[in-house]
């Protein structure tokens, strides 16, 4: 065999013979890196075995394709559980607990009777143990571990052990011998170790699910080739800061489920809590008559269902000429623009105010839906008067002042109604007619007449 070098872009795997200084297909600059390729003898290799052909409509799918973790969130993200034959990859921050989600969905199936192979090129055989009992309240007598760099020693325990769940943590640490020199984390290695577990999974005679743990890079993606993300049959990224108790787990891809689905969890010393009632986690729970100023409910789609969120404004004095804008959970350009809509629209002046907006338990507010909500928390604060604790407003506001309708707003009425809120604010002809047995809605065209409804204070528009 001979090995012969040539240079492969790590941002779209384009090959060179030579190097340079930006990649001739996708333009990056100082991206490819040197690959060993091993070179096959002189003789043709082997044709690949043909595979049978398939009508569609012959083809069977039974009713247990799916492997149920009974964890709440994480089922949820998946689509209804992990399918048999899949390949799905985790991806977090350094310490956001994907190693420990996937110990997690290892021990429920294994208590079901699942074999569960569990590979590990960063960690040693007693660190997984000490996790294990960390988080786990028993371990399975069905979970095997294997704590090698080697995708070799790992098919061969594959081999060995038959299980139903691989998953092998990370992907990035593991290479093939056929490869070398290249080392682990390289673009060929990465992908040849992914493609070998692919045809684990899909093999028809024994299909098995694949948990694969992937490293993010600094610009809070996979590491190494998009193309992993193409492999794979689904994505999943979990969301949330090493010191932050809230994580997002986020389904990004999903061939099996909806794209986008979310699920939350929270940190604890024993692992990730599902959060199964988010509505209830994201707002402060007061008494009647405890209502404060600069609080106000939205309500947010998050994958398929809503959320109740409850959004904090401080507005205070500035003492400098160009006062501070904060805001962790929503983009700042985003906040400017309501910031000005409420100053020319609503007759409110904070040109010489600190304005700092925050969400409880930290959501990220992503969409539109919520606009309204931060403009009436805002002004809660500056005329000190509090919106009662069971009143939501559900509307975009246009530049021009007007209320604007939002998608979904009969799913997120309902959530409202079910978690007992007494009235909810929506855009003129927002809705059609629903039963509700709680909640009054109230329709309003203007910014400027929902301040004079809800603070007796008149706006421009």
């Amino acid at each position: 065999m001979k090995i012969k070098t040539v240079y492969q872009c790590t941002s779209c795997g384009y090959q060179s013979p030579k190097w340079a200084g930006k990649c001739p297909d996708c333009g990056e600059w100082n991206t490819l890196a040197e690959t060993a390729q091993v070179r096959g003898s002189t003789k043709a290799a082997k044709a690949a075995p043909k595979q049978p052909v398939s009508r569609l409509s012959e083809v069977e799918t039974g009713s247990d394709q799916r492997l149920l973790t009974g964890i709440a969130e994480f089922d949820r993200v998946m689509g209804g559980g992990i399918v048999r034959d899949s390949v799905t990859i985790i991806t977090s921050p350094p310490g956001g607990g994907k190693s420990t989600l996937s110990l997690m969905a290892a021990s429920a199936l294994a208590k079901q009777g699942f074999r569960v192979l569990y590979a590990s090129g960063e960690e040693s055989d007693s660190q997984i143990k000490n996790r294990a009992d960390r988080i786990l309240d028993t371990i399975a007598e069905n979970i095997w571990i294997v704590a090698d760099t080697s995708m070799d020693n790992g098919l061969d325990a594959i081999r060995e052990i038959d299980p139903d769940l691989i998953i092998l943590d990370s992907i990035q640490t593991f290479s093939l011998a056929e490869f070398l020199p290249s080392r682990a984390g390289n673009p060929t290695q990465t992908m040849e170790c992914a493609s070998a577990l692919v045809a684990q999974a899909k093999n028809k005679s024994r299909p098995r699910a694949v948990l694969m743990i992937g490293q993010m890079n600094k610009s809070d993606e996979i590491a190494g080739l998009r193309a992993l993300e193409h492999l794979v049959d689904a994505v999943l990224v979990l969301e949330g800061e090493g010191a932050d108790e809230l994580r997002c787990l986020v389904a990004t891809k999903n061939r099996f489920g909806s794209t986008g689905e979310m699920g939350f969890f929270t940190m604890t010393e024993a692992g990730l809590a599902s959060i199964e009632n988010p509505s209830a986690y994201f707002v402060t729970k007061r008494e009647r008559g405890d209502s404060v100023s600069g609080s106000a409910i939205a309500v947010l789609k998050e994958g398929s269902r809503p959320v109740i969120a409850e959004i904090e404004s401080l507005v205070s004095p500035s003492f400098t000429p160009y006062p501070s804008r904060i805001s962790e959970t929503m983009k700042k350009d985003t906040m400017n623009t309501l910031i000005s809509i409420l100053e020319q629209r609503g007759g409110i002046k904070l040109y010489d105010k600190n304005v700092v907006i925050k969400t409880t338990g930290g959501l990220y507010l992503k969409e539109q839906a919520a606009n309204l909500a931060v403009l009436m928390s805002i002004a809660s604060s500056v005329y000190d008067k509090p919106i009662p604790s069971d009143w939501a407003f559900l509307a975009d506001v246009g530049l021009t002042g007007e209320l604007k309708r939002v998608p979904s707003v009969e799913s997120r009425i309902k959530e409202l109604d079910r978690m007992g809120f007494k009235q909810v604010f929506i855009p003129a002809g927002g809705m059609r007619e629903l039963h509700l047995e709680n909640i009054r809605v109230v329709e309003a065209k203007f910014l400027s007449q929902l301040l004079n409804h809800v603070f007796g204070k008149k706006g421009n528009g």
